[in-house]
C-alpha cells in the first residue's frame, strides 16, 4: 500500500490501528472492529507501532495531509460530478 507498513497478509494499514489504540481503543474493540485480524496480528501491528513509532507517525501524518488537501473530499456530497 504505497510503502505503509500493514499487517501481514491483509491490506489493514499499521498507522490505522496505530491510531485508534493511542487514543484508548482497546484491543477487544479493535478485535470487534477487525475481527479477520485475530489477536496476534493485531498485537503484533502494535508491537511494530512501538518499536518503529517515527516511522507510523510520519505515515499517519502523510495520511492526515491527503486527507486535508483536495485530493480526498472530505464529503462527498460536494464532489461535483462532469455530467
Amino acid at each position: 500500500m504505497n510503502g505503509s507498513p500493514c499487517v501481514k497478509g491483509t491490506r489493514v494499514p499499521v498507522r490505522r490501528l496505530w491510531s485508534w489504540h493511542r487514543r484508548g481503543t482497546t484491543i477487544e474493540t479493535l478485535l470487534k472492529r477487525y475481527p479477520q485480524l485475530g489477536p496476534a496480528k493485531i498485537l503484533d501491528a502494535l508491537a511494530f507501532a512501538y518499536d518503529n513509532e517515527e516511522l507510523v507517525e510520519a505515515d499517519l501524518a502523510l495520511e492526515n495531509e491527503a486527507l486535508d488537501s483536495e485530493q480526498i473530499p472530505k464529503d462527498p456530497k460536494q464532489v461535483k460530478l462532469p455530467f
